[in-house]
């Protein structure tokens, strides 16, 4: 018998594109009133968080009802990286998150996003668990930095720079590993 292929408009990928759509969003948001605005802070790490949870909806609905397609195999890492590059770019224009941090997180997702591509004529690289739990930990520290921090009790703002750091040195670890696993995948793998 012979399964019909799921269509690229499916509520999957529709949830995915909304997360793209709600970028553009969410940098004007953070950036209204300077950026400094307590309302603005609450209301843009509140659109970061919803977001964020998307990723987990598409793919929960993709896997759960067959729904998975290549349009949304490239979509998904597309918004994933729209949006926590954005908020970390943001974040560092308004001096709030230093600039080494946003680069090293933004040079490992775009060097294993291109790495990925580059890999599928070999193999596909599946995401790992330390990668899954790296996009956490990426998210609940851009959320809490989103947060009027000058206006929290300043636990919140050790608590959020010690998040960030996790964050930091499982996207470099993470990233080592998957520039690992590619080097042996493509070195045990003939080219098809």
């Amino acid at each position: 018998m012979v399964t019909e292929a799921p269509s690229r408009w499916n509520v999957a990928n529709v949830v995915t594109i909304g997360r793209i759509a709600l970028v553009p969003i969410f940098a004007v948001v953070l950036l209204a009133d300077g950026g400094h605005s307590v309302p603005w802070r609450l209301v843009a790490a509140v659109i970061f968080a919803l977001a964020a949870l998307t990723d987990r909806v598409d793919g929960y609905l993709a896997r759960r009802h067959n729904l998975v397609t290549e349009l949304g195999a490239i979509l998904d890492p597309i918004a994933d990286k729209l949006l926590i590059g954005t908020a970390l770019v943001i974040l560092s224009l308004l001096g709030e998150l230093p600039w080494w941090v946003t680069v090293v997180i933004l040079v490992r997702e775009l060097g294993i996003t291109v790495m990925r591509f580059g890999m599928l004529r070999y193999a596909t690289l599946p995401v790992s668990r330390g990668g899954k739990l790296k996009t956490v930990l990426q998210s609940v520290a851009i959320a809490l930095y989103l947060l009027p921090l000058d206006e929290l009790p300043s636990w919140v703002r050790l608590v959020s720079g010690t998040v960030m750091g996790l964050a930091v040195a499982l996207t470099v670890v993470t990233g080592a590993d998957y520039v690992r696993q590619a080097v042996r995948l493509r070195h045990d793998v003939p080219v098809r």
